[in-house]
This record gives C-alpha cells, sequence and structure tokens, in this order.
C-alpha cells in the first residue's frame, strides 16, 4: 500500500518558525513531526510514499531522502488550491491499489488494521467539542452519507482527523479529475471532501474508523500539547551531571546541558546549549543556545539565541534575545 502525504502548505499560524523551515520539519520530542508520520507507517508496513510538496519542499525532500530508506514518490504542487487539488497533482504516482491518505501536521496513533479490514473505503474520525473547525461525516447506522467541510452547522460531532483509506482509487482518481475540470471549489479551493462526497453519491460505500489518538501540529500551543504526550510516551531514562532532570524529557546526545533544571515536557535538540536555566514544557531547536532563563511553553527555533529570565517566548530561527 501507498501513504499519500500532502505537505505544501506554508504553515502561516506557526511563524516566525516556518519563515525558514516547512512545518513539517518542526523538532517535537526529539524529531522533525513528518519523522513521526513516516515511523507510523513504516511500523503499520507501509513502505511506498507520495509526498507533495511546495512551500521549501527541497528541505522535504533532503530530509526523508537522508533519514529513511523508503519508495518515496515527490511532487510538486505549484499552485495553492487546496487538499483535493494537492491529490489531483500527484495522482499519477498510484493506481488501483488501495492508498491512505494522512495530513503531513497530524501526528496520529492507532491501529490501522481496523481501517484496512473493513473491504471498503473508510475515513479516520474522533468526536470533538466543537466540529465546525473541521471536516465533519454524517452517519446513517454506520455508513457515511455526507461529508461537509468546516460546516456552521455541523451534522455530527465526528471531525474528520486527516486520514483517509480509499479503496475505490480509481473512482477515487474520476471524482478528482470532475472537480478539476467542471471547477467544483468549497471556499474557493477544490476540498478532499467534496471528492469523496462526489464518490458517495455515486454510490460508493464509506465507513469510518475510530481514532483517538490524533495530535494536532497547526498551532503554537498544540505542537506543544503533541510534545508533551509523544514525551509521555517515549521510553527515556536521562541523567545530566549537574543538573536536575524532571522526566520526561527528550536530550539530544549533542546538546550541552549545565547547572539547569530541565522538565517535565522538554524538548532540547541536536547541538543546542542550555546553561544555568530553568526550562519546562518547552522545545529548543537545533543549535539554539539559552543562558540564565527561566523558560515554559516556549518554543525557541533553530540557532536562536536566548539569554536573561523569561517566562513565556516564541523565538524564530536564527533571533537573537536579550534580557536589558
Amino acid at each position: 500500500m501507498r501513504a499519500i502525504i500532502p505537505v505544501a502548505g506554508v504553515g502561516s499560524r506557526l511563524r516566525p518558525h516556518t519563515y525558514t523551515l516547512p512545518k513539517v520539519l518542526l523538532n517535537v520530542a526529539g524529531k522533525p513531526i513528518l519523522g513521526h508520520i513516516l515511523d507510523k507507517l513504516l511500523l503499520q508496513g507501509i513502505t511506498e510514499a507520495t509526498i507533495i510538496i511546495g512551500y521549501m519542499g527541497h528541505l522535504v525532500e533532503e530530509y526523508v531522502r537522508s533519514h529513511y530508506d523508503l519508495k518515496v514518490d515527490f511532487v510538486q504542487q505549484n499552485e495553492r488550491l487546496g487538499l483535493g487539488h494537492s491529490i489531483w497533482v500527484a495522482q499519477h504516482t498510484f493506481d488501483s491499489d488501495p492508498i491512505l491518505i494522512i495530513l503531513g501536521d497530524t501526528i496520529f496513533d492507532v491501529n490501522l488494521s481496523e481501517a484496512f479490514s473493513q473491504g471498503v473505503n473508510s475515513l479516520g474520525v474522533k468526536e470533538v467539542h466543537d466540529p465546525r473547525r473541521f471536516g465533519v461525516v454524517e452517519l446513517n447506522d454506520r455508513f457515511i452519507v455526507r461529508l461537509v467541510e468546516k460546516p456552521d452547522v455541523p451534522p455530527s460531532n465526528l471531525a474528520l482527523v486527516g486520514l483517509y483509506f480509499i479503496k475505490n482509487t480509481l473512482l477515487f482518481k474520476q471524482c478528482l479529475n470532475t472537480l478539476v475540470t467542471e471547477n467544483i471549489r468549497t471556499r474557493d479551493e477544490y476540498q478532499l471532501t467534496d471528492a469523496l462526497q462526489l464518490m458517495i453519491d455515486s454510490g460508493e460505500i464509506f465507513t469510518t474508523f475510530q481514532v483517538d489518538g490524533w495530535y494536532d501540529c497547526g498551532k503554537h500551543e498544540t505542537i506543544l500539547s503533541t510534545n508533551r504526550y509523544l514525551l509521555e510516551h517515549q521510553t527515556s531514562d536521562v541523567s545530566v551531571h549537574d543538573c536536575v532532570i524532571i522526566p520526561p524529557v527528550f536530550i539530544a546526545p549533542s546538546a550541552k546541558v549545565s547547572r539547569s533544571v530541565i522538565g517535565p515536557y522538554a524538548t532540547i535538540a541536536e547541538n543546542a546549549e542550555v546553561i544555568d536555566s530553568v526550562l519546562k514544557n518547552s522545545i529548543i531547536g537545533d543549535n539554539a543556545i539559552v543562558t540564565s532563563s527561566v523558560l515554559d511553553q516556549s518554543l525557541i527555533g533553530n540557532s536562536a539565541v536566548v539569554n536573561g529570565t523569561f517566562s513565556v517566548l516564541n523565538v524564530g530561527d536564527s533571533s537573537e534575545i536579550n534580557k536589558s
């Protein structure tokens, strides 16, 4: 089976960090978001992928080729015309075999065998309090009858979580082509949900599978909560001379940490330095330097320098912050 992973977005909600890196390469719990996704796919036995790139796509390609032994096709989406459009430009990379579409800013924790074993198309869902921000499914018994993208009046509280198992790929391709050739848009974009709705309207059967482990990485606060979850579920025994370590934490082997209190829920990436500081619920990027600081709920970009006593910071790559 082949995974289709769209990662072409700019990631504007995660600026300033995405001025210099694509969102999927931001570090969470010791590795890029995309790395966590690919690791999960490999555990499920998926060894082929199509990665749809756009913004800083060369960095995504460099990362994947240098870290993973996968059969990967990289497809450039030059125009940002929606998720349906991104899959449409990549349709030449898959044929009649089933595919799994997974959004590139979501880390999941689910056994996909339930979806694969149903013998029909199946979409991952989760009950949410406010489904208006998501694609939403409407069910009749256990079958999907309607999909609505970010509805003002949701037909249910079952949100699509960015996992789509498509068994009938030939019909799926036809519906993608219909979207584009007939210029069917929602909110001025070609939506994946509209293509899936065309399949449903033609009589194709869709069911759902429950995804309880769904961790968004699209905003500052959600990337920190995802970091927290991943650290809680990693096995690590970190000890640093002259430091107090409050687990769970991730400290890269090449990082330098001295006379500091680290944790809980702190990630310190490769070649970073943290000296004379207190750090919790935060992510420190590659080659960053933090000295004489108190940080909580903070994102410190790659090669950034922070010196002084602070509380909450959101600092982009190569920036310098000094307490005057």
